[in-house]
C-alpha cells in the first residue's frame, strides 16, 4: 500500500484518486506520470509567454494552459495543482479583459504572482511523485 501521510494530502488525495481509477494503482501511477509531463509542457509554454509576451494576447494562452492543468489535476485529485492553476486561470482571464494600461500592468503582476504559486505547486507535485517512485 502507498504511504498517504497527512503532510502529502494536499498534493494528491490518494484514496480519492484511486477511486477515480477503479482502484488500479498501476493505472493511477501512469496517469500521474502523464500529468507530470503535461504540466511540464504547459509550464514551459507559460514561462516562455511570461518572459517574452507575443504581439497577440498572451493572457489567452496562459489561461488555456492553466485550464489544461486545472482539469487534469481535478480529475486526479491533486488539490494544490488544481487551486493554483485555477487562480492563475482566473488572473489571466481578468488580465485578458483589462482595458486600460494601468489596470493591465497590475493584472500582469498578479498573473506573474499566480504563475509563481503554480510553479511551487508543480515542484511539490514532482517531489511527491519522486517519493512515490512514479
Amino acid at each position: 500500500m502507498t504511504d498517504t501521510t497527512a503532510d502529502t494530502t494536499a498534493v494528491i488525495d490518494w484514496d480519492e484518486a484511486m477511486q477515480q481509477c477503479g482502484d488500479d494503482e498501476e493505472f493511477l501511477r501512469e496517469l500521474l506520470s502523464d500529468l507530470r509531463s503535461e504540466t511540464d509542457t504547459q509550464m514551459a509554454m507559460m514561462e516562455e509567454i511570461i518572459q517574452n509576451p507575443s504581439d497577440g494576447n498572451p493572457f489567452i494562452q496562459i489561461c488555456r494552459a492553466a485550464h489544461v492543468i486545472k482539469g487534469a489535476a481535478s480529475n486526479l485529485m491533486c488539490p494544490d495543482l488544481r487551486k493554483t492553476s485555477m487562480d492563475l486561470e482566473s488572473a489571466a482571464t481578468a488580465a485578458n479583459v483589462a482595458e486600460n494600461e494601468n489596470e493591465n500592468q497590475e493584472l500582469l503582476d498578479e498573473v506573474k504572482e499566480k504563475f509563481e504559486s503554480l510553479k511551487l505547486a508543480v515542484e511539490n507535485y514532482h517531489a511527491h511523485l519522486k517519493e512515490l517512485d512514479v
